[in-house]
């Protein structure tokens, strides 16, 4: 099992696949009605469905909300790694 290497706790909750709230996120990369991409501590989350759109978003506080037909979360990437660690790939 992987190890847990983010600084920065984050949240997903998924109801009914019809609405996502996630706590956390550092900045939204890009969207539209298809994909959402959020940057997390552990690499950017990437939202797949159809009909979506971002129902609150307040990065102070780190929420985002996700409405629409959701069919897929993926992480894409990684946390950071220490400069150290990436010396010795």
């Amino acid at each position: 099992m992987a190890e847990f290497t983010g600084s920065k706790k984050h949240t997903l909750m998924l109801d009914d696949r019809s609405r996502l709230v996630i706590t956390g996120a550092e900045d939204v990369n890009g969207f539209n009605e298809e994909t959402v991409s959020v940057k997390t501590a552990d690499g950017a989350l990437v939202v797949r469905g159809s009909g979506l759109h971002i129902g609150k978003l307040n990065l102070e506080t780190g929420d985002v909300v996700i409405d629409g037909r959701i069919n897929a979360l993926q992480y894409v990437g990684g946390a950071s790694k220490s400069k150290l660690s990436r010396l010795f790939r």
